[in-house]
């Protein structure tokens, strides 16, 4: 079932919002080389229970993984792209690492995701990340009333196909509201003038993720992580995004960031 939310639980949302991306831009800034994993995991934890907020994901328990999930946020390395569950890792020079986030604030939820290169950036990785930040602005720039839900597929698609990647089309984006997952799925490639007509109110969390050279993934055996099938290297891209009878409204937009309300962000920002 899709809920069609009103102007004031948008807003609502918009407050979790602007929690996951302040809290995003602050890992953003912790991910250095020689910290560990667990460190960034704690500190989330720390600002969550400081604000009163719940995570998506400690009981979080899909029929995909194994047992609860047990930790606050999702944290994928190099060739992990979703679900990375946090261990003792202490990160390198180039690392390549995905954060990914949902929380619910008096009982409603905001979900983004964010990828950085630690340390030494590579070329390739730094364009493998901006590539989905552009294919997140494209899919945001479409995320309007009146359009379908294969116009926001089909725009990330496009700028898949434009920087050579694949599309794995089994995890893609989702509604959301007052649960982490709620309908509609939102595929990461499809046809525009497809499917669902887009209403004010419908809030979505839209995600592209893309692995360098493969569309196949494979699962660690904690039965959380994701990784690329060949070891290519991942990144990920994430925000919660309402839309409204003025267009797109981006809920999860991080401090410092330049993505206006359209979603036309300028190259090489913080989206």
């Amino acid at each position: 079932m899709i809920e069609i939310k009103s102007p004031g639980q948008i807003e609502r949302m918009h407050v979790t919002g602007r929690f996951i991306g302040g809290l995003l831009a602050e890992l953003g800034e912790l991910a250095k080389v020689g910290v560990d994993l667990m460190d960034l995991e704690h500190h989330a934890r720390r600002l969550i229970k400081e604000r009163g907020a719940e995570s998506c994901y400690w009981d979080y328990a899909p029929s995909f993984g194994k047992g609860p999930f047990r930790n606050v946020i999702c944290l994928s390395v190099n060739d992990a792209v979703l679900h990375g569950l946090p261990h003792k890792y202490k990160l390198r020079d180039g690392d390549l690492l995905s954060m990914d986030i949902a929380v619910g604030i008096d009982g409603w939820v905001a979900d983004s995701a964010y990828s950085v290169v630690v340390g030494t950036p590579a070329e390739e990785d730094l364009r493998l990340v901006r590539a989905t930040e552009l294919a997140l602005e494209a899919a945001i720039a479409v995320a309007r009333p009146g359009n379908r839900l294969g116009d926001i597929s089909a725009a990330i698609g496009a700028v898949a196909a434009e920087h050579g990647y694949p599309v794995n089309l089994q995890f893609g984006g989702h509604g959301l509201g007052r649960t982490m997952h709620e309908e509609p799925h939102v595929p990461n490639d499809g046809r525009p003038g497809r499917g669902l007509k887009l209403r004010p109110g419908l809030t979505l969390a839209i995600e592209p993720w893309f692995c360098r050279t493969t569309d196949k993934i494979t699962y660690d055996p904690d039965g959380w992580t994701i990784r690329s099938a060949d070891g290519s290297r991942t990144a990920h891209s994430e925000h919660t995004v309402a839309i409204t009878e003025e267009g797109p409204l981006v809920l999860t937009r991080r401090p410092g960031g330049t993505e206006s309300q359209d979603g036309k962000g300028s190259s090489g920002a913080l989206l």
